[in-house]
């Protein structure tokens, strides 16, 4: 695979996502923007514990596998940090249209971040596993939450925000995995 490939398979993905987010937006308008920045985490946290527990179990009592968990954490992640960008509302005062702009604004962010990291790892992450990305995943959320509950502050690490785009990055990769090599 080459560094073109991956950009596309990226951008692939990310659209099957920012689809099912547009179609969410007709149905409910942002009525996520209401939600703190821990309810978000805790949201996403829930995608992963479940994927995990679907990895370790292989037994699935809802008849939804991995994939639609990790478009879920990938749509939750671009969802905080839209509302890291823009603060909680009270009530849905976001359009659509407003949304969609910010989930494309902070989809670009996502994709050069990955372009960034994926030159400097050399894309070392086709040669993980999924299940590795599950755990960066939760790894990521622990820090979320400490980083919640120091209000926000860190001393030498990155915030909120980039454990965000990590979170969406590794679920692209996984869904990348998943819908590409194993065609």
């Amino acid at each position: 695979m080459n560094s073109n490939e991956t950009n596309e398979q990226f951008e692939t993905i990310i659209g099957r996502c920012r689809d099912l987010f547009a179609k969410k937006l007709r149905d409910y308008g942002a009525a996520w923007r209401i939600l703190r920045i821990p309810s978000v985490t805790d949201q996403i946290y829930i995608k992963a514990r479940r994927i995990r527990t679907l990895e370790t179990t292989g037994v699935a009592m809802v008849d939804e596998g991995i994939r639609p968990e990790f478009i879920g954490i990938v749509n939750y992640g671009i969802i905080g940090l839209i509302q890291l960008a823009h603060g909680v509302a009270d009530q849905c005062d976001m359009t659509p249209d407003e949304a969609l702009v910010e989930y494309d604004r902070f989809a670009r962010q996502a994709l050069e971040l990955m372009k960034a990291k994926n030159h400097d790892y050399g894309e070392a992450w086709r040669e993980m596993r999924i299940s590795s990305y599950t755990d960066l995943i939760l790894m990521k959320l622990n820090r979320t939450k400490e980083i919640e509950g120091n209000g926000g502050r860190t001393l030498v690490s990155e915030g909120i925000d980039a454990n965000y785009m990590d979170m969406i990055n590794y679920s692209v990769f996984g869904l990348i995995k998943i819908d590409f090599e194993e065609e």
